[in-house]
């Protein structure tokens, strides 16, 4: 192995001198690991292969099925499906030595659409049917609910008609989504309309990059996709897996990225759906007895040191890139995952990131399958989502990271919520949301968001809904003049402008929040009589001429538009050129644009000199006051202000309405 020399990591962050040791070790067993894996399976890629060895594949050269299962404690295994009426002792399988069962069927025996399952005998003498692990396609019955695998061979596959290079994406803007309340009728919504009816939505509003939630199979439809069943099956709640791959195929279509929420971080407790007590242990995929618990989701925690289960979770990240063309994924759960403790403490020093409590096998893990991601389709889209601030998560294994692309900035909701929950905005400090928006680590490319789904759950608000509240209800429409709306119609393009331009670099949303989309998200559950009517978005508010959401919906379009036109987040942080709290402004340079905010409820400002980098004319981009964007006019967008020059440089002589924004770029 060559001499590994002090990592950059280290280099560019004094602080974590005294870590090195544990960031060189880190980088290390990242070695290891990968030169092991070449040697036994001659690559990374080979080595994720469990959904092609493992499950049930028609071999066309025999003409039969091969049948093919892990499960190392168990006694005994058998098919049992429609094709031979659920008996356990015709098709039973033999144990290999390798703890997997294998097993033939004649090529009549299963057709496309028979349900199947595999009756286990554990090593505790439960007897149970179980879905295989890699199953591709589960189903539920609408009768009895139980969930059961089924055979998927159509007779025509997909014949994709687009292609897509994610590295096309250079500053994400992402739309985040969820294909089951992709439409206005209070029932489940389908892939295919997703496609149809939400896309060309997404493309106007000008983002690159969609997020899908919830598409790993889930029995619950009120996780929100979270307490995953079938890794490898696309929810069939939502149709079929080739009306999937032409939702990706649709938005490649329009030069658009697709990325999916992977759940690696845990695996709902479920028997009868799951992976859970498989083989009848606690221990074949997760943790043994509390340490495979997950407390706070009710969920079961992988095992990341055991070859198998790196295999599996390895095989399902290629799987998705391969058989679906996903551009990459937002990794839930990641502080879970990094810590034996799932984040419940203070970070407060820096060995609590790299030794104490560091549960080093899914810090691993993590490094190969952003490693496999990138090499199966380069310029991948790997977003992790880690609340705990880990140093170097998205910066290059070689320099002691993790390998990540970007990581959520999920801070900056929680701010936004505590400022608006705590104190009225003429209490606002400039210096602390300056502050909250630029403190990153140099070198880790964050996603910046004000709110995202979490925010629009039952339980919590979105920011709409706690700017203007119940006035949403009665004073929406555009001839209405309420002064609760009015403050929120600016205050939501104010708080949205500066996280984007400000926050990172790369944006999200979540659907609907654009136009600042009423109440909240609840699934159908016992709690509401299982009810569809907030599982659903309201296109006809925002399409409705004489309501006033489509103001921010226009908002929305022109700022994305000017940050995809611009590249503005590809670009180094923003600059502070003014922060005043007295008058609450904040100015910024980014891109060789100049954005001016002023916060301020009341006072309005004439002659205010900003000053610039550079002299020269420039031009209003961007007018958050503009009429269309429920704006009261008062600053012309187009016009040209020529700078002038002050006693330390270069300066704007600007009029800064209230509650207002601007974007200026400079005239050539």
């Amino acid at each position: 192995m060559s001499k590994i020399e002090v990592p950059a990591l280290v280099k560019d962050d004094p602080w974590l001198q005294d870590q090195t040791e544990a960031i060189l070790q880190r980088i290390s067993r990242f070695q290891q690991k990968h030169t092991e894996i070449e040697d036994k399976h001659g690559s990374l890629y080979t080595y994720a292969n469990s959904h092609l060895e493992l499950g049930m594949h028609y071999d066309l050269a025999k003409n039969q099925w091969q049948i093919r299962e892990w499960a190392p404690n168990a006694k005994s295994l058998s098919v049992v499906g429609d094709f031979n009426d659920w008996d356990g002792d015709s098709h039973s399988l033999i144990r290999g030595h390798d703890g997997v069962w294998s097993g033939t069927l004649n090529a009549s025996d299963l057709k496309h659409g028979d349900k199947v399952k595999l009756r286990v005998v554990g090593a505790d003498n439960s007897v149970r049917d179980r879905i295989q692990a890699t199953v591709t396609r589960a189903i539920q019955d609408p009768v009895t609910h139980d969930y059961a695998g089924q055979i998927w061979q159509p007779e025509n596959e997909y014949v994709w008609k687009h292609t897509f290079d994610p590295s096309a994406v250079t500053s994400p803007l992402i739309y985040e989504a969820h294909t089951g309340m992709a439409g206005e009728e209070p029932r489940l919504h389908t892939y295919k309309e997703f496609a149809d009816k939400v896309i060309p939505r997404i493309v106007k509003l000008g983002y690159n990059t969609i997020q899908l939630m919830a598409i790993q199979e889930h029995p619950y439809y009120g996780s929100f996709g979270y307490h995953v069943s079938n890794f490898f099956a696309a929810c069939s709640r939502f149709g079929t897996p080739e009306d999937l791959k032409y939702l990706i195929d649709t938005a490649h279509s329009h030069g658009i990225a697709v990325i999916m929420d992977i759940v690696h971080s845990h695996a709902v407790k479920n028997l009868g759906e799951g992976l859970n007590e498989f083989d009848g242990t606690d221990h074949q995929y997760f943790h043994s007895g509390e340490k495979g618990n997950q407390p706070q989701w009710d969920s079961k925690c992988f095992d990341y040191g055991k070859d198998e289960v790196v295999r599996f979770l390895l095989s399902n990240v290629r799987y998705w890139l391969e058989e679906f063309r996903f551009d990459g994924f937002r990794f839930d759960g990641v502080t879970s995952m990094l810590y034996d403790h799932h984040g419940s403490v203070a970070f407060d020093h820096y060995e609590k990131y790299f030794s104490n409590g560091v549960d080093h096998d899914a810090v691993l893990y993590l490094q190969l399958a952003t490693t496999l991601a990138e090499s199966i389709r380069p310029g991948v889209l790997n977003i992790a989502e880690d609340m705990s601030g880990m140093p170097g998560l998205c910066r290059p294994i070689h320099e002691g990271g993790v390998g990540f692309s970007h990581r959520l900035a999920m801070g900056l909701p929680d701010h936004w919520i505590k400022l608006l929950k705590e104190k009225s905005d003429e209490n606002w400090n400039m210096n602390a949301i300056w502050d909250t928006l630029t403190n990153r680590r140099h070198g880790e490319a964050n996603i910046a968001y004000a709110e995202s789904h979490d925010q629009a759950l039952v339980g919590d608000k979105t920011l709409a809904f706690r700017l203007m509240d119940k006035d949403m209800y009665w004073h929406m429409t555009t001839e209405d003049t309420n002064p609760v709306i009015d403050r929120g119609i600016a205050l939501h393009k104010l708080i949205r402008l500066v996280t984007s331009c400000i926050g990172g670099e790369g944006y999200l949303t979540f659907m609907g929040n654009e136009f600042g989309h009423p109440e909240w998200l609840d699934f159908p559950r016992e709690g509401n009589d299982w009810s569809y009517h907030y599982c659903r978005r309201q296109w006809s508010l925002v399409d409705n001429e004489k309501l006033k959401y489509k103001f921010l919906n226009n908002f929305d379009q022109a700022l994305i538009h000017l940050l995809a036109e611009s590249n503005m987040l590809a670009t180094p942080q923003a600059q502070q050129l003014c922060c005043h709290d007295g008058d609450h402004l904040i100015a910024f340079e980014r891109a060789n644009h100049i954005g001016v905010v002023n916060f301020h409820p009341t006072q309005s400002f004439t002659d205010y000199h900003i000053h610039v980098p550079a002299s020269g004319m420039y031009e209003v981009i961007l007018n958050s006051d503009e009429a269309v964007f429920g704006g009261h006019q008062r600053v012309d967008s187009g016009i040209t202000i020529q700078s002038i020059n002050g006693e330390y440089g270069p300066v704007l002589s600007l009029y800064l309405p209230c509650r207002t924004a601007m974007v200026l770029k400079k005239v050539n």
